[in-house]
């Protein structure tokens, strides 16, 4: 039995209409190509990998100096004085409103978005759809700052009437207890900062539930399900890694949102009464650095700072991790 070489072999396949064989070297130039672009693919890979890890490392060195002079507790202190023979600062007023405004934004803005998600999907007709998403995924595209100056000039007379009826109606209740701000408050930024990310959480949730087989939405109404039964069984099984992924990029624009806060969100001064309430002031991670940078005169005070970023990124990189074991789960248990 004679054997025939991949050339050989390459050189007798026949043509396209049966007449001269095709040559090999078209599908070894293929094959080179396929060598590029998987080294391409790698190598893109890699370097991704190693800018996160360099930034993580930077921010490690540079936040450690500044921790071991601290003189109180970073994670559970309000004091933030981090210049001077003494530094002392901690974390406590930057995560309860980085963290409690981030979950307001997504507590509002993944219901609403899966929901306008599955209204251009499922719902709306099809001379609606195409303009719809095409303004979505417009909004997605709006600079932070101009949320922030509509938040600020638009959307703060609006909403002072509510916060002042909930803390009437609701004022017993620690997260919703009157803290005299005038100006914006952890809620008001959460509103807002849903707003912002509506647009991001609604347009990876529509392309998802797009992609929903036919063959298993057909199959549910052939068997008799309604509409909106369709969808609970079909379109939202198959579209829920999807929704998680939007739901968590989304938190991560929150969570690093900058220049809207620093507009909105009222800072409290030194020594004013800080309390758990959802109506009370404070600042976020990013608006505090971005406020201060002015102060990064000395190696103390930007470590310092340096370490507020250094949680924030921590914070974020858990966040999308978590995120990535649930996606991975719901594969491997669909599989």
């Amino acid at each position: 039995m004679s054997t025939v070489t991949g050339a050989s072999a390459a050189d007798e396949l026949p043509g396209p209409d049966g007449g001269k064989p095709l040559r090999g070297d078209r599908a070894s130039t293929g094959r080179l190509g396929d060598r590029l672009f998987g080294g391409f693919a790698t190598g893109s890979g890699v370097l991704v990998i190693a800018i996160v890890t360099l930034i993580a490392v930077f921010l490690v060195v540079q936040a450690v100096p500044a921790l071991t002079n601290n003189s109180e507790n970073f994670f559970t202190s309000r004091v933030w004085a981090p210049g001077g023979e003494k530094p002392a600062f901690g974390i406590l007023e930057f995560l309860w409103t980085t963290v409690a405004a981030s979950t307001i934004a997504m507590l509002i803005a993944v219901p609403v978005g899966v929901a306008v998600a599955l209204f251009l999907t499922q719902y709306a007709p099809v001379w609606m759809r195409r303009p719809a998403a095409g303004l979505v995924d417009l909004l997605a595209a709006v600079p932070s700052i101009v949320y922030g100056l509509w938040g600020l000039i638009v959307f703060f007379p609006v909403w002072k009437p509510v916060q002042q009826w909930v803390e009437n109606t609701l004022g017993w209740f620690p997260l919703f207890g009157t803290a005299g701000i005038t100006g914006g408050t952890i809620a008001f930024i959460g509103v807002v900062l849903a707003i912002m990310v509506l647009p991001i959480v609604t347009a990876l949730s529509r392309e998802v539930f797009d992609q929903t087989p036919a063959t298993h939405k057909e199959g549910a109404l052939a068997l008799g399900a309604t509409q909106w039964e369709m969808i609970r069984t079909a379109v939202l099984p198959f579209g829920k890694p999807g929704v998680i992924s939007a739901a968590m990029l989304a938190l991560g624009r929150a969570l690093g949102e900058t220049i809207a806060v620093t507009f909105l969100v009222s800072a409290l001064p030194d020594g004013a009464r800080w309390t758990w309430s959802l109506f009370n002031g404070g600042e976020t991670f990013a608006s505090k650095i971005a406020n201060n940078a002015s102060e990064f005169s000395n190696p103390s005070k930007t470590g310092a700072y340096i370490a507020a970023g250094l949680v924030l990124f921590v914070l974020t990189f858990v966040v999308n991790s978590i995120a990535r074991i649930v996606i991975e789960r719901r594969k491997a248990f669909s599989e």
